[in-house]
């Protein structure tokens, strides 16, 4: 069989070193957002803006500055997606894979599933964000036209 443009082989090593990637990814850019926007109003950062889902909400200040940093977090890590994981076709897979953790944590933190509307409504949002964005990025970059001779051009 001739040579393929990309190997399909199924490589788990590969996988799990992606995930654990975007996780790092995921809360070190939230981290970074959330200390930007808490020291733009002398807010002290703590655990409870990424994992109390009881934070959330467009009725106090800080509910509305942690969902402006998850919403932009969702923005980094789509560049993340383009990044590390490189195909259209995986953006969602990583995504979901990374939100679903992030609700393990929070379940975890919290001690009880989070029950919040605003904390549904947001990580879907986020969700929604990251994928779409990723996936476009990522096409964008695999619809690039591919040279087919890498020989110049002799002038006769």
């Amino acid at each position: 069989m001739a040579g393929q443009f990309r190997s399909y082989v199924w490589d788990p090593v590969l996988i799990l070193t992606q995930i654990v990637l975007m996780q790092a990814v995921y809360y070190s850019s939230l981290g970074l957002w959330l200390a930007l926007v808490d020291s733009l109003v002398q807010n002290s950062p703590s655990l409870d803006q990424i994992f109390n889902y009881e934070i959330l909400g467009f009725s106090t200040p800080p509910g509305r500055l942690s969902m402006i940093a998850f919403i932009l977090n969702a923005l980094t890590c789509a560049l993340g997606l383009l990044y590390f994981i490189r195909r259209g076709k995986q953006c969602l897979d990583f995504t979901v894979t990374v939100h679903f953790f992030h609700l393990l944590g929070c379940w975890i933190y919290n001690a009880h599933f989070p029950t919040a509307l605003t904390w549904w409504l947001v990580h879907g949002v986020c969700t929604a964000l990251m994928a779409v964005i990723g996936e476009y990025l990522c096409m964008r970059t695999e619809l690039k036209e591919i040279p087919l001779n890498s020989v110049p051009k002799s002038s006769v």
